[in-house]
């Protein structure tokens, strides 16, 4: 998740996120937000490795305002 954020260009990140989601991403997102509520240790590690790369990089692209 965090090299897709690194290596992808802010144009390429506005794009997807303007995508509508197909049912199988949206059954995958769902599968793992339900497990980050049920396990607050892997929602710890989580976030702490994603979170703020992600958010930098939403911030340099302006997709955060």
């Amino acid at each position: 998740v965090v090299q897709k954020y690194q290596t992808s260009s802010c144009q390429q990140l506005a794009a997807e996120r303007a995508r509508p989601s197909g049912g199988q991403r949206e059954e995958m997102e769902a599968r793992v937000v339900r497990l980050l509520h049920e396990d607050p240790a892997m929602r710890q590690e989580f976030v702490n490795r994603v979170a703020a790369p992600i958010a930098n990089k939403l911030f340099e692209c302006g997709l955060i305002p």
